[in-house]
């Protein structure tokens, strides 16, 4: 993890900037801060175990666990990690494409706040998070409402004085999501659109809705 990011996650402003010369604000305080707003949207959906994939501080995490909902963070920043622990919500140390727990028994599998970008390939992303929850279950994603189509390059954290590595990210909007889903086995079951976009997705040939 690059020393911006840890600032980031520190609670110092900073912004992603793109290799196409955009540049976005990274809402920290969001993530450093209670669940709200619209994250509701994301939690009504998670009525099952769910896994939380770059996780962050936890908001999300902390949230599910006051519902009664069994969830696990997942994120390779250590400064994430800790921030989980001291909320006490149960988060793993480690790469969303190496082995994690319960593989394949997950009622949903979260990617929330611009998480499809990491890797800079939402479809190879996508396709991990279907192989983590059970036949029933879903993906449950937040889509870049500034992202017309589909965008891919690498980025970088920038904050005062720090400027990270580049890395592989990607940008998807609501447009680029059922090619997305379909190359990925899976298919857009419930949409939600205000400030924020998300959507939920299960695997193809799910009656799910």
């Amino acid at each position: 993890m690059t020393t911006a990011f840890a600032r980031a996650l520190a609670g110092h402003q900073a912004e992603l900037v793109r290799s196409d010369g955009g540049v976005a604000p990274l809402d920290v305080e969001r993530w450093r801060g209670a669940a709200a707003g619209e994250d509701r949207w994301l939690l009504g959906r998670c009525r099952g175990a769910t896994i939380d994939l770059c996780c962050g501080p936890g908001r999300l995490l902390e949230a599910l666990a006051a519902r009664g909902v069994r969830a696990l963070g997942i994120d390779l920043a250590p400064e994430a990690i800790s921030q989980c622990r001291r909320r006490g919500v149960p988060a793993v140390h480690a790469d969303v494409f190496a082995p994690l727990p319960d593989e394949g028994n997950w009622s949903h599998a979260l990617l929330a706040d611009g998480n499809l970008g990491i890797g800079g390939n939402p479809v190879a992303l996508l396709r991990r998070a279907a192989d983590l929850i059970c036949h029933l279950g879903s993906v449950i994603v937040e889509l870049d409402v500034s992202e017309p189509g589909l965008w891919c390059g690498h980025a970088q954290v920038r904050s005062r004085h720090v400027v990270g590595r580049p890395f592989p990210w990607a940008a998807a909007g609501m447009a680029a999501l059922p090619r997305l889903a379909g190359h990925a086995g899976l298919r857009p079951s419930v949409i939600y659109r205000g400030r924020r976009s998300f959507a939920e997705l299960v695997p193809v040939g799910s009656r799910k809705a």
